[in-house]
């Protein structure tokens, strides 16, 4: 368990050793740390201090609290999916009621616009306070595209897609930072 810890926690450090050569890392500490991060000492520097009772090192690192570690689970994409299927339930029922029953429509088209359907669960808790017959609909429209989405998702495509997309950031990335011989240069070399 504490090697799993310990290896998840140097997973999430990033040294300011590794900032560009450019940044100071006086200027690096004097920055205000980004929004999700918290500076805090390295741990083996607190267990030296506990040891000696002063510290001997000084070295700070960022640490992510956006992502958490995988050993925490994935509670977070669970409920984001979950508010996604909410949005797309919606809509979906927006476009029936458009349809079939123009006031029912107008008024969850003027719910909609106060309450923000990605909330998921507290955007329907507060419907089927307003109208239980809408909260019913969207809620069996949530579990029926679900259900849809279960039997048409390719988990292996989903996991290639990602990983394309990802080669794809990285290609550009890299023809970003390569420096082109330009025409003038190749042509002085010549010359020579």
């Amino acid at each position: 368990m504490a090697a799993a810890q310990s290896a998840t926690t140097a997973m999430c450090r990033i040294s300011t050793t590794t900032c560009s050569s450019a940044s100071s890392p006086r200027a690096l500490l004097s920055r205000p740390a980004p929004a999700g991060f918290r500076w805090r000492p390295r741990r083996r520097t607190l267990a030296r201090t506990r040891r000696t009772g002063r510290a001997t090192s000084r070295s700070l690192v960022v640490v992510s609290e956006f992502g958490g570690t995988y050993e925490d689970g994935f509670e977070d994409v669970n409920k984001n999916i979950i508010n996604y299927f909410t949005y797309k339930a919606t809509q979906t029922v927006l476009h029936q009621l458009y349809e079939m029953n123009p006031p029912a429509y107008t008024w969850l088209y003027n719910y909609v616009i106060t309450n923000d359907p990605l909330d998921g669960d507290y955007f329907l808790r507060l419907l089927a306070k307003e109208r239980q017959d809408l909260a019913e609909r969207v809620m069996i429209t949530r579990l029926h595209l679900y259900g849809k989405w279960i039997k048409k998702c390719d988990h292996a495509k989903m996991y290639e897609r990602i990983s394309n997309v990802n080669l794809d950031i990285m290609r550009q990335r890299l023809l970003e930072t390569v420096v082109w011989p330009t025409d003038d240069t190749a042509a002085g070399e010549a010359k020579d």
